[in-house]
């Protein structure tokens, strides 16, 4: 008998097939249902294909991982970039707030020198703080302009407030500056409530003056402004100098202890002006129109 070639045999029929997957579908849903026996072979099928399906897996990690380690790169790069932008922004913008802070107070001293010499009839030159005290104890401060910019011993150095100090140490190209907490420094003062003279001196500390030799009954407030009298020749008059801070009057002592603070620090200017100086006044009752502090 003839056999048929097993590439020629027929097998069911596509109906025929549906019918049985379709039947083989029902009693899997209707075991899964009610008897509960495939979720644990599905776990176990999972438990023993997982480690196939983490080598699966692997090629699209190293590729992820690749392309993370890519962007993190550039990520780095970038970020370096935009630092180095922020920082040059920052440092262009301190400078500029620098310099906008530097042209109020330059502003500020022009208008000063406008008063003064309109009042006083006196010269200023500007300098500019080479250093400051870092001892406490020292009152001293340098500027950047010297006897070749023909500023002399003795002058005042004032800024937009009042009275700095005095040029007690000339060079060529730099001089020093006494300041007016310096111990061994006074200036002739006047009180612009009611023109009472006096002289104010400093006490080696800083931000005090003291008003000395004053009898317990002078006509003197807390808030005083005193300015420069004009007397001696080395200050301008009028110029601001201090206000009176406090007061202490002992009626069993012959003076009063009057303190108070200069209205001018080289603390907040980086710039001063230096003042030529004037001749003494011939009459010293003559009253002296105070100069408003930081007026321009």
């Amino acid at each position: 008998m003839e056999t048929v070639p097993q590439f020629f045999r027929h097998g069911p029929g596509p109906f025929t097939r549906l019918f049985v997957f379709i039947l083989l579908s029902c009693l899997l849903i209707a075991e899964d249902t009610r008897l509960k026996y495939f979720p644990q072979f599905r776990q176990t099928i999972g438990v023993i294909i997982f480690p196939l399906q983490k080598i699966a897996y692997i090629p699209a990690s190293i590729y992820d991982q690749i392309g993370e380690f890519i962007a993190s790169f550039y990520l780095l790069e970038e970020n370096e970039k935009l630092r180095r932008i922020y920082l040059d922004n920052r440092e262009q913008l301190l400078k500029l707030h620098a310099l906008e802070v530097e042209n109020v107070q330059l502003r500020k001293l022009l208008g000063a020198v406008q008063q003064i010499e309109t009042a006083t009839k006196t010269k200023a030159v500007l300098a500019e703080i080479l250093s400051t005290p870092r001892d406490p104890f020292s009152h001293k401060i340098t500027l950047n302009k010297g006897s070749q910019h023909h500023i002399q011993l003795g002058q005042a150095v004032i800024d937009d407030q009042g009275i700095v100090g005095q040029i007690t140490q000339l060079y060529p190209w730099s001089s020093e500056v006494t300041l007016l907490t310096d111990k061994d420094h006074s200036v002739p003062v006047q009180v612009v409530r009611n023109s009472l003279r006096s002289v104010v001196s400093g006490t080696g500390k800083n931000d005090e003056l003291e008003l000395r030799y004053l009898s317990v009954n002078t006509d003197i407030q807390q808030g005083d402004l005193l300015v420069t009298s004009g007397i001696g020749g080395v200050y301008p008059p009028g110029i601001p100098v201090a206000a009176v801070l406090r007061i202490e009057r002992d009626p069993t002592g012959d003076f009063a202890q009057i303190i108070s603070t200069p209205v001018a620090g080289v603390d907040r200017n980086r710039q001063v002006l230096v003042l030529a100086l004037v001749q003494p006044e011939s009459n010293e009752s003559q009253e002296i129109p105070a100069i408003e502090p930081g007026k321009n």
